[in-house]
C-alpha cells in the first residue's frame, strides 16, 4: 500500500484548489507517524529552491505575500533546518538567516489546520520559477563561496545604520537631513576607499548582486527610488514586478549601501506621507490613492534628480582634492570608469533581455508637490562618485 505521506502530497501538492490540501491535510492529520518525513520533503523542496537560484529572503517574502505569515513562520523553520548542514554559508545568507521570522509550533492550532498549511507552502515551493542567481548556493565549492565582506566593514556598516535609524526616529526634518548626509558621507568615503585600494593592488573583485524587495502598494514608484539610490552608488538595478524583488547589481560595498539606503529613505518617506495626507484629511479631503502614489512617485524622481546632481559635484571635488596627497594612488575617475564598466558588463550578462516599463504619471498635484517637498527635506549632500544614469527596468 502507498505511504500515506505520498498519498497525502499527490493529493495536495499535484491537484488545483483547496480540495485537493484538504484531501493531504486530512490524511496527514489522522497519521502522526508521517510527521518526520513531512518536513524532511520540506527541506528537500527548499533544497530546490536554492538550485533555482532563490536565497532564503527571497523565500520568506514569497511565501508571506502569496500565503500568510504562519507560511512564512514555516518556510523559515524549514530553511533554518536545511541550512544547518553546510559547514559555510554563501556571503549575505547568514544575515538573511538571522533576520528570518520564528517557526511557529508544530501541529497547533490542531493537526489538520497545520498540515493545510505546509501542504499550501509545499505546493508554492514547487512552483517556485527558476530565477537569475545572484551567489553560489550552500554546498557549492569552496572558491565559490570565499568572498566575504571586507575587514572592519561590519562596523562601518553599524554606524551608517545607527545614523539612519536615528534619521528614521527624529521629528525634525532638519536632523533627519543632517543625519542622513553624515551616513552618506560614511558610505562615500567607503566606497571611494574601495575602489582605490583595489585598483591599487590589482585586486580581482568583481561585481556581484543582491536582492531587494519592491512590496505593493506603490511598487512602481518604489522601483523608481530604489533605482535611483542604485544609480548614486553605482549599481545597476532591474525590476520583476511578477515577483516583487529588484535585482541590483554592483561591487559590494556599494550593494550594502544601496540596501540600507533604499530601505531608510522609504521609510523617511512613508512617514512624510503619512503627516501630509493626514493634513489633507483634515482639510476635508477622502480620495488617498492617488495622493499617496502621486507623493511617491515624486519623491522617487526628485531624489533621483538631487542624487544625480550630487554625484556629478562630488565626483569633481573627490577627483580635483584627493590628486595631491593621493601620490601613488591611481586616478579616481579612470578607476570608477572602469568598475562602472564592469557593472553594467555584469548587469548585462545576467540579465540580457530587459524591457523599459511605462511609468503611469501622477494625477495628484497636491500628493506631488508633497512628494517634492519631502525628497527635498530628506536630499543628499556629499553624495559619493557616479559617472553614469540609471534606467528603471524590469
Amino acid at each position: 500500500m502507498e505511504p500515506v505521506i505520498d498519498q497525502a502530497c499527490a493529493a495536495a501538492l499535484y491537484a488545483d484548489g483547496d480540495a485537493g490540501l484538504d484531501a493531504g491535510a486530512s490524511l496527514l492529520a489522522a497519521d502522526p507517524a508521517s510527521d518526520a518525513e513531512l518536513f524532511r520533503r520540506g527541506e528537500e523542496f527548499v533544497r530546490r529552491a536554492w538550485e533555482r537560484g532563490w536565497q532564503p529572503a527571497d523565500v520568506v517574502r514569497t511565501v508571506r505575500r502569496e500565503l500568510d505569515e504562519t507560511a512564512a513562520g514555516i518556510a523559515a523553520g524549514l530553511i533554518g533546518a536545511e541550512t544547518a548542514r553546510y559547514e559555510r554559508l554563501p556571503p549575505r545568507w547568514r544575515a538573511q538567516l538571522d533576520a528570518l521570522p520564528e517557526a511557529p509550533p508544530r501541529n497547533r492550532p490542531d493537526r489538520f489546520s497545520y498540515a493545510f498549511a505546509v501542504l499550501g507552502l509545499y505546493r508554492l515551493l514547487l512552483g517556485l520559477p527558476a530565477i537569475e542567481p545572484v551567489g553560489p548556493p550552500p554546498g557549492a565549492a569552496e572558491d565559490a563561496l570565499r568572498r566575504a565582506p571586507a575587514p572592519g566593514e561590519p562596523r562601518m556598516l553599524t554606524r551608517i545604520r545607527a545614523l539612519l535609524a536615528k534619521a528614521e526616529a527624529t521629528g525634525f526634518p532638519e536632523e533627519a537631513e543632517a543625519l542622513t548626509t553624515k551616513a552618506q558621507e560614511l558610505m562615500a568615503r567607503h566606497s571611494i576607499d574601495e575602489a582605490l585600494l583595489a585598483a591599487r593592488t590589482h585586486g580581482t573583485d568583481a561585481p556581484g548582486a543582491c536582492r531587494i524587495g519592491v512590496d505593493a502598494p506603490y511598487e512602481t514608484a518604489k522601483a523608481i527610488l530604489l533605482d535611483a539610490v542604485a544609480t548614486a552608488n553605482r549599481c545597476r538595478s532591474v525590476w520583476n514586478s511578477e515577483l516583487g524583488f529588484s535585482t541590483v547589481v554592483g561591487f559590494d560595498p556599494d550593494l550594502d549601501a544601496v540596501e540600507l539606503l533604499y530601505t531608510s529613505l522609504l521609510v523617511q518617506g512613508t512617514v512624510a506621507m503619512t503627516r501630509a495626507e493626514a493634513g489633507q484629511r483634515a482639510g476635508g479631503r477622502k480620495r488617498t490613492k492617488t495622493f499617496r502614489q502621486s507623493f511617491l512617485m515624486a519623491y522617487a524622481q526628485r531624489l533621483g534628480s538631487r542624487l544625480a546632481a550630487d554625484t556629478a559635484r562630488v565626483t569633481a571635488e573627490a577627483e580635483a582634492g584627493g590628486g595631491a596627497e593621493a601620490g601613488a594612488s591611481p586616478a579616481l575617475l579612470p578607476v570608477l570608469a572602469a568598475r562602472d564598466v564592469a557593472v553594467t558588463a555584469t548587469a548585462e550578462r545576467m540579465f540580457p533581455r530587459t524591457t523599459t516599463t511605462r511609468v503611469r504619471g501622477a494625477t495628484d498635484l497636491d500628493g506631488w508637490t508633497h512628494g517634492t517637498e519631502a525628497a527635498d527635506r530628506a536630499r543628499m549632500a556629499g553624495r559619493d562618485p557616479q559617472l553614469r544614469g540609471g534606467r528603471g527596468k524590469r
